[in-house]
């Protein structure tokens, strides 16, 4: 089995942001288990700004918010994040090896198959790839710099079949537990969807820009994707062992579902940032959500946001509710005085092609 498995900050350091090495230590011990009996691992490994704060007597109380000591301090807390990696694999013969993505390795088609073709290798030499976003030279999209994103991205990017999101909770919980006493976990889930979303909450620790919601939203992205994802807590006793089983009550598992999107819709769908919304009417919803096909100007109601030919949008139904997401054909302005116009008007009249459109769910 081929395993993606990630740690976020608040499982790898202490309250202070300083690296827990017996938590590396037991997350590599576990992977050395997966490792003997023949399953490739890759680590996705936050952590490195919650690393760097205390070198620079920084308190993660006062973790800062601008980006550009973000990303200094991430840098000098990367190198103390990959030593204790690459100690503790070590420990057990294993080789670690450094990957640092940006989101522009996604976003980018050449740059996200060279990415693949990079992992790839490392898998096949027997090393232990430990991935973290490139947060120093990542601008402003550090701020979605959770890890938990680039870990489902990475396990498309890769075909795993099991993506492991460790974290301080047992898992998706029915209630909150620091609220209700009665809050019980949530074991097994067949399709996320908007009230299972609302259960997540927000974001997680001082020493995180993660939570429960960001990887609920990877574990759906994994779905998606035909892999099983299993939301656990890293502390937990065995916890791989019991994910790679699919054991009762190692967490929330997340079912893969039965149709997977092709590699370029999951790319289109998840990798790309959406640069606009176009609203369309009720006949355009049915003929791309229910016949699979390409959406045309006369379907468009409205444009929203500044776009060129080739980025991706969100298309939204009457309602607002985001029904598809497609990489758009022409750009803003050509858009607009498109929109509403039969074909024999503007061109062919396609928008976005079916080819390009990804439907999500309601």
């Amino acid at each position: 089995m081929r395993i993606v498995v990630k740690l976020g900050s608040s499982s790898l350091t202490d309250r202070h942001g300083t690296i827990d090495g017996s938590a590396i230590a037991k997350t590599a011990g576990e992977v050395a288990r997966a490792r003997s009996v023949g399953h490739e691992v890759i680590l996705v490994s936050s952590g490195a700004v919650a690393a760097g704060l205390p070198v620079l007597g920084i308190s993660a109380e006062h973790r800062p918010k601008d980006a550009r000591t973000l990303q200094a301090v991430s840098a000098v807390g990367q190198i103390r994040l990959m030593q204790t990696w690459g100690e503790h694999l070590g420990a057990h013969d294993l080789v670690g090896g450094q990957v640092l993505l940006a989101p522009l390795d996604f976003m980018v088609r050449s740059q996200y198959l060279h990415a693949r073709s990079t992992l790839e290798r490392l898998l096949e030499l027997g090393v232990v790839p430990v991935v973290n976003e490139n947060d120093a030279i990542a601008d402003d999209e550090i701020r979605y710099g959770d890890n938990d994103r680039i870990a489902a991205l990475v396990a498309q990017l890769v075909g795993a079949e099991l993506l492991v999101l460790l974290t301080d909770a047992p898992g998706l919980m029915d209630a909150d537990p620091r609220f209700s006493a009665e809050a019980s976990l949530i074991e097994e889930i067949v399709e996320v969807d908007h009230d299972l979303e609302s259960l997540a909450g927000g974001a997680g620790s001082a020493r995180g820009s993660g939570g429960m919601a960001s990887k609920l939203a990877a574990a759906k992205m994994a779905s998606w994707s035909g892999v099983r994802a299993v939301i656990a807590a890293a502390d937990r006793v065995g916890v791989l062992d019991d994910a790679i089983a699919g054991r009762s009550g190692v967490g929330t598992i997340v079912l893969p579902r039965a149709r997977k999107l092709s590699a370029r819709k999951l790319w289109i769908a998840f990798a790309l940032p959406s640069h606009g919304q176009v609203a369309i009417d009720e006949g355009a919803v049915r003929a791309v959500v229910s016949g699979g096909r390409s959406l045309l100007a006369a379907g468009v109601t409205s444009v929203d946001g500044t776009f060129d030919a080739e980025d991706a949008v969100e298309v939204v139904g009457p309602d607002g509710t985001v029904v598809a997401k497609g990489l758009v054909r022409v750009d803003t302005p050509t858009l607009k005085a498109m929109a509403g116009r039969r074909s024999s008007d503007a061109s062919d009249g396609t928008v976005v092609h079916a080819d390009d459109l990804v439907v999500l769910p309601a």
